[in-house]
């Protein structure tokens, strides 16, 4: 088993095309007349969605996209702030034609479309934050994912690279060889080494109070609103959602069990079912 055997049964593309002037990586799969767009968290790629693209794009057309200066994505310079991943996104929906899409984001990717559709709310159908980051500024936490990342990225062994990985998942088992190989290959592109600094300035207090998703923001959030938490999420605890569950209106929360910063991932069964009953 691969991470691509979950795909072997669905009709998919992997392109690399133009997007608001950066070489953009992106897997599309189905034919729904409705699109999802899944995008990931910090240091990503969009394999952190192969388990759960076959049963959306049974229902949709699906996008999974390797963001900003993330994966095998330019980054065109400059630091990876939040409006800039908003931009790019929304480059590459007008660049596909598409109006209107539901949005899956996943820990970066939550902070990045829960401001999409707080500021252009006509362009987002539904929401399903994944683990969201971006409400709260730790320095604890901050200091962890940037030490934890820039070790992987600057040294190279894969060992680290596997431990960054094992800070997302409440069972490290769930951590694949071949999962490490993937980000250990992407970790050690020289455009990936030579941009760190730019990818991890969210991890900087000064970056990241500016960008934080305020409850202001929050509250003007008018696409129904599903918020999907592991109870061992190491980098937020359960009260952080509760937070954000009272901030977005009528939003829902769903807290797994067992389960770290990545349940796409680690109960992607149950992801599955949840986020695609809400999306339904």
């Amino acid at each position: 088993m691969t991470l691509w055997t979950d795909l072997a049964e669905v009709d998919f593309s992997i392109t690399h095309e133009p997007v608001g002037g950066a070489r953009t990586r992106a897997l599309r799969a189905g034919s729904g007349p409705e699109h999802v767009v899944m995008l990931h968290g910090t240091s990503g790629h969009l394999e952190a969605f192969v388990r759960n693209i076959p049963a959306f794009a049974r229902r949709f057309t699906v996008h999974a996209l390797d963001m900003l200066g993330h994966g095998y994505t330019d980054n065109p310079g400059g630091d990876l702030r939040i409006p800039r991943y908003v931009e790019h996104v929304l480059a590459y929906l007008d660049g596909r034609g598409v109006a209107r899409a539901h949005l899956v984001g996943e820990s970066l990717g939550g902070w990045v479309a829960g401001r999409l559709a707080a500021d252009h709310p006509e362009r987002v159908g539904r929401l399903v934050l994944v683990a969201p980051g971006g409400t709260v500024a730790n320095p604890e936490v901050m200091e962890r994912i940037r030490t934890s990342t820039r070790r992987a990225v600057e040294t190279d062994d894969r060992a680290l690279t596997r431990q960054r990985l094992e800070l997302l998942m409440h069972d490290p088992a769930n951590v694949t060889d071949e999962l490490v190989d993937v980000r250990h290959a992407i970790y050690h592109r020289p455009s990936f080494v030579a941009g760190i600094d730019h990818l991890l300035c969210l991890q900087q207090m000064e970056n990241r109070t500016e960008d934080l998703l305020t409850a202001e923001q929050m509250a003007r959030i008018e696409a129904p609103t599903l918020i999907v938490w592991g109870a061992q999420n190491p980098f937020g605890d359960v009260p952080e959602a509760h937070r954000m569950q009272e901030s977005i209106p009528g939003a829902k929360l769903e807290i797994v069990g067992e389960c770290g910063h990545w349940p796409q991932h680690e109960h992607s069964a149950r992801f599955d079912d949840l986020a695609l009953t809400f999306l339904s």
